[in-house]
């Protein structure tokens, strides 16, 4: 594949390995241009993959990237309330404009197309999945240097279209110590490589609890097999989240942007250096 490569085999007249006959992927709105598209996926909920997203997208901004999300969690979109947005976006004839939250990342996502944020999104899989083809063809993105999409849990409707539809460069695989989440990664990559999409790191959140007298990380789940599935699965960007009070406050705040720098900053840097 060429390093210029724009993934539209249709349009394309080279001949390379990964050319197809027929391509699914749609073309980003006219106005957008964006450079890198980032999944954080996970193979079950409640892992905490909109918080990845979210504190990823705050690395990206605070060293001087164009950064933006997608949140693909159509039915528990949480982005928005992260980064305290609340007004609704709008947009022309031509296209959605994205919210912006206070340091300029861009965010899109069903909450703010709803009246009220606590509005049930009561949709059929392919719907869902419209919606969120949407947001990459009808959204006047702009200029972005990384994108984040923020997906849905499994491997359903939702993370097929988006893998399908949009040119994703790599995935980020979000898990929990519990071996039963173990066994649940395997599934988000073997998705991955049926899509032949590389995965790109794997973080491992709520791996532990700092003791506020000690400084001590006490692993409340049991002790961390990051490291043994990283190798099992050829992962060479890891990294382990301690689950911290002062983060779920900021987030719960709508304030995340104000978090210092945390182990993701170094994550991202290894991201981005590939």
């Amino acid at each position: 594949m060429s390093d210029n490569c724009t993934h539209h085999c249709e349009t394309c007249g080279q001949e390379c390995a990964d050319r197809t006959a027929e391509s699914f992927l749609a073309k980003p709105h006219e106005s957008s241009r964006i450079k890198k598209v980032v999944g954080i996926v996970s193979g079950k909920g409640g892992v905490g993959k909109s918080l990845v997203t979210s504190m990823l997208a705050v690395a990206s901004r605070r060293n001087g990237y164009r950064t933006a999300i997608l949140d693909a969690d159509i039915t528990g979109p949480s982005i928005p309330r992260v980064f305290g947005i609340r007004e609704q976006v709008t947009g022309t004839e031509e296209g959605l404009y994205p919210a912006e939250s206070g340091s300029g990342i861009k965010v899109m996502s069903l909450n703010l197309l709803t009246e009220n944020e606590s509005d049930p999104v009561v949709w059929r899989g392919p719907v869902i999945a419209g919606a969120v083809k949407q947001f990459w063809t009808d959204v006047m993105w702009g200029d972005v240097d990384y994108m984040f999409i923020d997906m849905p849990p499994g491997t359903g409707d939702v993370p097929l279209t988006v893998f399908q539809s949009i040119p994703v460069d790599g995935i980020v695989i979000v898990t929990s110590p519990q071996e039963l989440v173990g066994m649940i990664v395997e599934k988000a990559v073997r998705m991955a490589e049926m899509m032949n999409i590389p995965v790109w790191g794997l973080v491992e959140n709520m791996s532990s609890v700092v003791c506020p007298d000690c400084g001590k990380e006490i692993a409340i789940f049991g002790e961390s097999r990051l490291e043994a599935t990283a190798v099992k699965y050829g992962i060479g960007n890891t990294v382990s989240l301690p689950l911290d009070p002062h983060l779920a406050a900021l987030c719960d705040a709508g304030k995340i942007e104000e978090l210092r720098e945390s182990r993701l900053d170094a994550f991202f840097g290894r991201l981005i250096a590939r």
